[in-house]
């Protein structure tokens, strides 16, 4: 593995982690690090850094929804010029071209399934190339990105025998 991916793996789990730490990790000078990182960050291999949070946990009133979308292609363009007009809204957080009986995959987040609800109807189902959707509300992570959301908790029962 050479020294890009072993940068990739670490900072994919950790974006936090400071350039000399995982110099360390990995056992090559910072300046190498920082040379690496700022490369890939112009040739767009590196895209973003984020921040998991489990807003559950919050008092921010927010949901998730998963939306199948069959659309028709467009010719020259395919299925990019759709996605490009569906992923330009906020409320989308994703857009993936997938395989299977539908041919997109978007990711909405709202304040309330009813917001979802009218996004979906009145937004994506209403654009000319889309022939259908599909939507799956979001009710609980319990994995996402790599990450545990909430770790099971230890069985505190006291043992009764008989």
């Amino acid at each position: 593995m050479n020294l890009r991916e072993k940068i990739l793996k670490v900072i994919e789990r950790d974006a936090r982690i400071d350039t000399g730490e995982l110099a360390i990790r990995l056992d090559v000078a910072e300046t190498d690090i920082l040379n690496e990182m700022g490369a890939m960050e112009k040739e767009g291999i590196i895209c973003g850094y984020h921040t998991m949070i489990d807003w559950d946990k919050t008092s921010v009133e927010k949901v998730s929804a998963l939306i199948e979308v069959r659309v028709t292609p467009q010719r020259g363009q395919g299925f990019d010029s759709i996605a490009e007009r569906i992923y330009s809204y906020p409320e989308v957080t994703s857009v993936y071209l997938i395989s299977g009986g539908f041919d997109l995959l978007v990711t909405l987040e709202g304040k309330t399934i009813r917001e979802i609800s009218q996004f979906v109807y009145e937004k994506l189902a209403t654009m000319e190339t889309v022939l259908s959707t599909a939507t799956h509300f979001i009710l609980k992570k319990y994995k996402d990105h790599g990450t545990i959301m909430e770790l099971a908790s230890e069985d505190t029962r006291e043992k009764v025998s008989f």
